[in-house]
């Protein structure tokens, strides 16, 4: 079954849904969010966590970066995604797009650390498909045979956790998908 929305309506309105969220809502799906990873078997045997600084009011998952794992953050530079150790406290710089970075200098982690990376998104659907921002970051670092065994979950609101998107040929499916009210893994 096709979407009857292209992917930049979708962007449009469900980037709209979000900027309309109460700050108090917002925070209080994102604390959910928080709780459900902490009880995921992926995350509790996790090491090393790749995961995103909110932005646009993406679901905010600071709460869990005072825990005790290594995390990871990217940094835009060119068209790639480079990422970057970092422990709670160290300082971030506002990057090109606005969004918060590690410095440049932070150590770099290579891919085959990671055991998981947490995704953000505008959308995901139940297929493991996501709808990003349009500039092919993640499609782009996700492609990379060494990032593709790494699990990786979409991280959105119930409302932006859709039964289907339209799906591009560069589009991979994420291992699952994290909302307030479920985690769900695509088999």
């Amino acid at each position: 079954m096709k979407s009857q929305f292209t992917k930049a309506q979708l962007r449009k309105q469900l980037l709209q849904t979000r900027r309309s969220l109460p700050q108090t809502i917002w925070q209080e799906k994102s604390d959910k969010i928080c709780d459900n990873l902490q009880s995921l078997p992926l995350f509790i045997q996790a090491k090393t966590v790749l995961a995103y600084i909110s932005f646009r009011q993406e679901p905010n998952l600071s709460p869990l970066f005072s825990l005790n794992y290594q995390w990871g953050f990217p940094r835009c530079v060119e068209k790639s995604l480079v990422w970057h150790l970092w422990q709670f406290g160290d300082p971030l710089q506002l990057g090109i797009y606005g969004i918060q970075e590690p410095l440049a200098n932070a150590p770099q982690i290579n891919p085959t650390e990671v055991d998981l990376i947490l995704v953000p998104a505008v959308a995901c659907d139940r297929w493991g498909y996501r709808l990003g921002y349009g500039g092919g970051f993640y499609d782009r670092m996700l492609g990379f045979p060494q990032w593709q065994n790494i699990p990786k979950i979409g991280i959105v609101f119930d409302f932006a956790f859709l039964p289907q998107l339209p799906v591009d040929p560069w589009d991979l499916p994420l291992n699952g998908v994290c909302t307030e009210t479920e985690c769900f893994f695509i088999s």
